[in-house]
C-alpha cells in the first residue's frame, strides 16, 4: 500500500500546508485506480448518495458545448462524465476521454460502446497527445487530486482547448467555515474506507481523504488556474461546500 499523500496530521480546525501537486508516483496511482475499478462507480454513488450524477450534468453545462463540438475528459475514469459529454455534442460531434489506469479504460470503454462519437485512451493529463487548440472544451471531474502538479495539469488543458474554449474542473474541495472543515475532513477519513469495505476495498480506499490533506480549497485553485494562463475564472460550491465547480476560458 503506497504512502498516502500529505499525510501529516494537523491540530483539529487547521489545513495542513497547500500542496502543488500529488506527492504520490503516477504508477502507483494508476495502480490503485486500476484495483478499485470495479467497484469505483458503485463507492462514488454510495458516498455521495448519489449526488454525484447532480454534479457531473452541471459539468456538463458549464462547458456551453453544443451538438457537433468537440471535447475532452481527462482523468476520465469509468467514463460517466465523458459518456454525458457525448450525449451533449451528439452523433455528429467528438469526446475523447483519457486515464493512466487501464482498468478504468477497459470498463469506460465497456460502458459505452454504442456511442460513436466517444472513444477512450490512455494518456497521461500531463502531456496530452493532442494538438494545440483541438478541442471546443476540456473537462475533469475529481481527478485533479491525482496530477503531480495541478498548475501543469490546467496548463496542458488550456494548451489543447481553441481559443474562446472552456477548461471545467469539478473536485471536492474543503468547506466553509473552519470547524466545517475539520468535521469534514474527519468524517471523510472514516466514510471513504467504510463505504469501500462492503467490496473489500476499505484499505485502498485511504488513499482517497488523504489525497484532499493540502489540496489548495476553491480559492486557492481559481488563482492557480489564472496562473496557468486561464481567464474569468469563475467557482460555485455544491454538496454543501463540499465540491466546486471551477470554470474558466481559455484566451484568444
Amino acid at each position: 500500500m503506497m504512502a498516502p499523500p500529505g499525510d501529516e496530521r494537523q491540530p483539529d480546525g487547521l489545513a495542513p500546508p497547500t500542496r502543488s501537486g500529488n506527492p504520490v508516483p503516477e504508477a502507483e496511482v494508476a495502480a490503485m485506480f486500476d484495483a478499485i475499478a470495479p467497484i469505483y462507480d458503485r463507492v462514488n454513488t454510495l458516498m455521495t448518495a448519489g449526488f454525484d450524477g447532480r454534479w457531473r450534468r452541471a459539468a456538463v453545462r458549464a462547458s456551453r458545448l453544443g451538438p457537433g463540438e468537440a471535447a475532452l475528459d481527462a482523468a476520465c475514469g469509468t467514463g460517466k462524465l465523458s459518456v454525458a459529454l457525448a450525449e451533449r455534442v451528439g452523433p455528429f460531434g467528438r469526446v475523447v476521454g483519457v486515464d493512466l489506469a487501464p482498468a478504468m479504460i477497459e470498463a469506460a470503454r465497456r460502458a459505452s460502446d454504442d456511442l460513436v462519437q466517444l472513444e477512450f485512451r490512455l494518456a497521461n493529463v500531463l502531456d496530452l497527445p493532442f494538438d494545440r487548440g483541438t478541442f471546443d472544451a476540456a473537462t475533469i471531474a475529481f481527478g485533479l487530486r491525482n496530477l503531480a502538479d495541478f498548475e501543469a495539469g490546467f496548463r496542458e488543458l488550456a494548451r489543447v482547448v481553441r481559443p474562446g474554449g472552456r477548461v471545467v474542473c469539478l473536485e471536492l474541495t474543503a468547506p466553509r467555515p473552519r470547524a466545517w472543515a475539520a468535521i469534514y475532513r474527519s468524517a471523510f477519513r472514516r466514510l471513504a474506507p467504510l463505504a469501500a469495505s462492503a467490496f473489500a476495498h476499505g484499505r485502498t480506499y485511504q488513499y482517497l481523504p488523504a489525497s484532499l490533506e493540502g489540496f489548495p480549497d476553491a480559492e486557492a485553485l481559481a488563482v492557480i488556474m489564472t496562473r496557468a494562463g486561464l481567464s474569468r475564472v469563475s467557482h460555485r460550491r455544491l454538496g454543501l461546500g463540499t465540491v466546486a465547480l471551477h470554470v474558466a476560458d481559455v484566451p484568444g
